[in-house]
């Protein structure tokens, strides 16, 4: 067995990065002689001396013979999985591979309604046919959770020919589902389970956290290393574990989606956070929580505030403590409003503002100094904030709209596919005023932030429901992604 001390790559690059040679290869600034010197001075010379492409003794990322093979088998122990695939397109190839790899034109696939954009690019690409089930969700916190066994079971009942499932696990919130047991549903209809597990890179390094997705029996799963380790942005990992998903499909659609001239900074650094993480996971996951479990306890004595904790409702089965996710709202503020000031005249930044809610990513990065500027923070904005002295504009709208959530959340949406995703990607469009849209088909992804379920998916009919949901989360100051226009003024529709 291979030790874990190794870096096989990381060495490699090292040893190449610090060798005198005549370089008449790209990139063209020629291990940095040619570089702008504003970005040397920002960036120091060695990141450009070791900015090398596929040098004989750096190995081939789709060919893997030497150091990157080598490295990729030590991440497969590391991780507990049979086979990794490193990526430097981000998750976001990952998930589309796996589509691709389990799923052909007119296949179908589960999907939660909450997956990320790039599923619906899988969508596109491969031709399949989704089948969404609505993530459990939870009104009073505003917040989503996971899909449960049962909406798996039931979907499973009414379209057995389904060729593939794939689910969010954990959410951006942390929130994990009970995996395990959507797992054993998914293999007794003979059909792998493929993961985002995007934010879940370091569950597998500690006890105290939720089993990571390959131990409680995904077949595939996608990680992004760089959210939550120590790679750098963009640096991810692609597992699998059976034979549920064919290996040498998954590599052709790699091939497809990645780029032909990969950055071995971000290679090495999957393979050096793969190192660091083998050898001392246990240790700085520990620190990690201990950081998050003080967070968690002076925040929740803040006046005004509250922290997300563990809830057996609303498709909560465990919760990532590393991720802090804080109810602002007592203080008379939307989460945006409260991201502003922190971020603006507090110095402290979150991950992800929605109606109500900051959430907070803590890692093996962050230190007890982050964690007292954070509470000292909140803290001041307490003391200015509450209570609040008369319903602000901002509130009084929340609560009208919460008055008929039910009606309004996408939870409640009837889905009504008309065409594919990938039919209505190729079909010819066109642009209408909001109002005419209703009733036609849908040509885009619209998708809301709060709270991160897509209202609209390409090959979807317009319902009214889902615009007047999508001008009310733009009231509250919410934003809209994926559309042509922000504003929802106008929605590209399929041309009639």
């Amino acid at each position: 067995m291979q030790s874990q001390d190794r870096m096989p790559l990381l060495e490699a690059l090292t040893t190449s990065a610090q060798r005198y040679h005549a370089p008449f290869y790209a990139p063209g600034h020629k291990q940095g002689q040619g570089i702008p010197q504003p970005l040397a001075e920002l960036l120091g010379m060695s990141v450009f001396r070791a900015d090398l492409p596929e040098l004989p003794e750096l190995d081939n990322l789709f060919a893997p013979a030497g150091v990157i093979q080598e490295a990729q088998q030590l991440a497969a122990t590391a991780f507990g999985a049979k086979q990794t695939w490193f990526l430097v397109n981000g998750s976001t190839c990952g998930v589309m591979a796996a589509i691709l790899a389990t799923c052909g034109v007119g296949d179908k696939i589960l999907l939660p309604r909450n997956i990320h954009q790039s599923a619906i690019a899988g969508l596109v690409l491969s031709g399949a046919i989704p089948v969404f089930i609505n993530p459990e969700y939870d009104p009073s916190t505003d917040l989503a959770g996971s899909v449960t066994p049962a909406a798996v079971a039931a979907a499973l009942a009414k379209h057995p020919d389904t060729k593939a499932a794939m689910v969010v696990y954990p959410t951006y919130h942390g929130v994990c589902g009970n995996l395990e047991a959507i797992a054993e549903l998914v293999h007794q209809h003979h059909i792998p389970l493929l993961v985002d597990e995007a934010h879940g890179a370091h569950l597998s390094f500690h006890p105290d956290l939720p089993a990571s997705a390959l131990s409680a029996g995904a077949d595939l799963t996608i990680q992004s290393t760089h959210k939550v380790l120590g790679a750098m942005t963009q640096a991810s990992m692609l597992h699998i574990q059976t034979q549920q998903v064919d290996a040498q499909r998954l590599s052709k659609a790699l091939q497809l989606l990645q780029s032909t001239s990969p950055s071995y900074l971000l290679l090495a650094s999957l393979d050096a956070a793969r190192q660091q993480m083998a050898l001392y996971g246990e240790q700085l996951m520990s620190r990690t929580l201990q950081l998050a479990d003080d967070a968690r306890d002076r925040i929740n004595r803040i006046s005004g505030l509250s922290v997300l904790e563990f809830d057996h409702t609303h498709g909560f089965y465990d919760l990532d403590r590393t991720r802090l996710t804080v109810r602002v709202s007592g203080l008379g503020l939307s989460g945006f409003e409260a991201d502003e000031i922190l971020h603006q005249q507090l110095g402290v930044t979150a991950e992800l503002p929605t109606s109500e809610h900051l959430t907070f990513i803590l890692s093996l990065g962050n230190t007890q100094a982050d964690i007292d500027k954070l509470v000292q923070s909140f803290t001041t904005i307490s003391n200015e904030y509450y209570p609040a002295q008369q319903p602000t504009a901002w509130q009084e709208l929340l609560q009208s709209w919460k008055a008929h959530f039910l009606y309004i959340h996408p939870s409640s949406f009837t889905i009504c596919p008309y065409l594919s995703p990938r039919q209505a990607f190729f079909a010819p469009t066109e642009t209408l005023s909001v109002n005419h849209a209703l009733d036609h088909i849908c040509a885009e992804l619209i998708c809301p932030y709060p709270p991160g379920i897509p209202a609209l998916m390409p090959g979807e009919i317009i319902a009214p429901a889902a615009i007047e949901y999508l001008q009310q989360v733009l009231a509250l100051g919410g934003s809209i992604t994926g559309c042509s226009d922000p504003t929802l003024k106008t929605i590209k529709v399929v041309s009639c």
